[in-house]
């Protein structure tokens, strides 16, 4: 089969987050499966000229421009993208669009939909109910035609697809999809080498708000006098929280081992988590974080709070602790792992245990490839 999958935006950094690791995984899952696949973004922040692979894997990018300012990705379009894909979409069976309120996936969707070319979309909880002075007439001139129009719309959760019918109405061609991610070879070193005499808990995400960067800081805080031989990292691009997050850390009395480095690239992300001992994401309202799973995928123990996707399924396989939105329940899950190595191990057992079983990329592949055929086939859209 021979399949197009488009994503907003790709950067060195990894600014975009989930969707482009999604989209990633999807397309070498496949490949190894045998089909033909084409991953195509707009792009920035490269030195030089755009590269043709990302994360090991070839794309197409093209210069992302700004039509809103200050509106985040929201904001982005690129032209040449636009107009290679009128082109590329001729000879391709299924159009996977990763899509977001923004002026790259929508219009691309339109395209492929005047076209009458095969369309998924898969939304990875970016849509959902908005009052945003944009996002109004967005939605109603694009962002409802697409995903009534697709073949089917993919959702994470059963939020996910609660939001989308409260968008978009009843009347969608939707399919559960779970995130996967390849199982590495090589778990977590406290796995291979025994509990770590410094342990480290790790933040790895964007520095948003969302995500509660200051929580953990503030957790650190708290536990670096307890666990004077702990370590406390946040690895992440700034998005909004970098300021607040420097000014924490030089408050902090263990400032030596409560760090922020910074981004690290997405193809590094393994390496970097597996010197953990803990990961810890206390964002609420998040949908399905793959850097989540991402740990679990190596053996370590997560913590995250009781509004994220995950949580449900990271307290029934016990691969770590599910919290509330308070920070401190935060620390105090965060203090209950780094007391008790034997639990980490366990945990982090359970955690690898569950994303072989589940969320393996084989399995997701195989589910996502019986979505395709069955757009494929179908030759007619929903009123």
């Amino acid at each position: 089969m021979r399949i197009l999958q488009v994503v907003t935006y790709i950067s060195p950094d990894g600014a975009y987050g989930g969707p482009v690791r999604v989209a990633i995984n999807q397309a070498k899952a496949l490949s190894e499966m045998g089909h033909e696949v084409v991953v195509a973004a707009a792009a920035g922040g490269f030195e030089g000229p755009l590269p043709d692979a990302f994360d090991g894997f070839p794309v197409h990018l093209f210069p992302a421009r700004r039509v809103i300012p200050k509106s985040g990705f929201a904001g982005l379009t690129s032209p040449s993208l636009l107009n290679w894909f009128r082109g590329a979409m001729r000879n391709v069976d299924v159009i996977h669009v990763h899509l977001a309120r923004d002026l790259v996936t929508l219009p691309v969707a339109a395209i492929a939909l005047l076209a009458k070319k095969p369309l998924v979309v898969q939304t990875h909880g970016m849509i959902d109910h908005t009052d945003n002075v944009l996002g109004v007439p967005l939605d109603r001139i694009l962002t409802r035609p697409v995903l009534r129009a697709a073949r089917c719309v993919m959702y994470l959760t059963d939020r996910e697809q609660a939001d989308l019918i409260d968008v978009a109405g009843a009347n969608l061609r939707l399919a559960h999809l779970p995130n996967g991610v390849p199982l590495p070879e090589s778990p977590a070193t406290e796995h291979a080498q025994g509990p770590h005499v410094a342990p480290e808990a790790l933040y790895l995400a964007r520095l948003h708000p969302r995500k509660r960067p200051l929580v953990f800081v503030r957790a650190a805080g708290a536990l670096s006098t307890v666990f004077p031989t702990a370590r406390f990292s946040l690895v992440g691009a700034d998005e909004g929280e970098g300021k607040a997050v420097h000014a924490a850390l030089q408050r902090q009395n263990g400032i030596g081992r409560i760090t922020w480095s910074g981004s690290v690239a997405p193809e590094k992300t393994l390496e970097r988590m597996r010197k953990a001992a803990v990961y810890v994401l206390p964002s609420t309202d998040e949908p399905f974080p793959m850097a989540v799973l991402e740990a679990m995928s190596l053996g370590l123990p997560v913590i995250v709070t009781d509004t994220c996707g995950l949580a449900p399924m990271v307290q029934e396989q016990s691969a770590g602790i599910v919290c509330s939105d308070d920070p401190e329940d935060v620390e105090r899950a965060l203090a209950r792992l780094l007391a008790d190595p034997e639990l980490r191990l366990e945990m982090g057992y359970h955690a690898r245990r569950a994303v072989k079983k589940t969320y393996s990329m084989p399995s997701v592949a195989a589910k996502l490839l019986s979505i395709y055929t069955t757009a494929y086939k179908l030759k007619e859209s929903p009123a």
